[in-house]
């Protein structure tokens, strides 16, 4: 992998475990990847292991995250709050491609305790190696950009459906 395809991976205590296993595997296969906390299994507050990642995405410092809790619920719901940041929380492989595929997701998040290691590891693997379609889902993605823009200044979304 080169540094603009290096997978940054951040997590809480609940998913201190998958993210060890999925560093032995990017290490297994020579992926570069940046681990930015938590580094034990002591309680942590996930938002603040979610705002390393999605800030940095959300700013353009890098391409894609991963973020792993206990669930991933609360990992998406921080990050989904950064402007530019679309995380999927993802439990199978249909899903990690799919999101991807439709919808260009930059930060994958995972249950530490609802994924198995295995069943991980493909999920990461297919959301890595998967391209954003475009197309059609283009306009989805600009309806989401602008709905962002306004949400984000506390007015509400006027859209016109076609």
């Amino acid at each position: 992998m080169s540094d603009e395809s290096a997978v940054f991976i951040g997590n809480d205590h609940g998913g201190y475990l998958l993210k060890l296993d999925l560093i032995k595997y990017f290490k297994e296969k020579g992926f570069e990847f940046f681990d930015v906390g938590s580094h034990s299994e002591e309680i942590v507050r996930y938002p603040y292991y979610a705002e390393k990642i999605a800030q940095a995405v959300s700013e353009g410092k890098i391409q894609r995250g991963i973020l792993i809790c206990s669930t991933g619920i609360g990992m998406s719901i921080m990050a989904n709050k950064y402007k530019n940041v679309r995380a999927a929380l993802c439990t199978s492989t249909y899903m990690a491609k799919m999101t991807r595929l439709h919808n260009d997701s930059n930060v994958l998040c995972l249950g530490g305790k609802t994924s198995g290691t295995f069943e991980a590891i493909d999920i990461v693997e297919t959301w890595l190696g998967t391209p954003f379609e475009g197309g059609r889902h283009n306009i989805s993605l600009g309806l989401i950009k602008e709905a962002e823009q306004t949400l984000c200044t506390g007015q509400a979304w006027k859209y016109k459906e076609n």
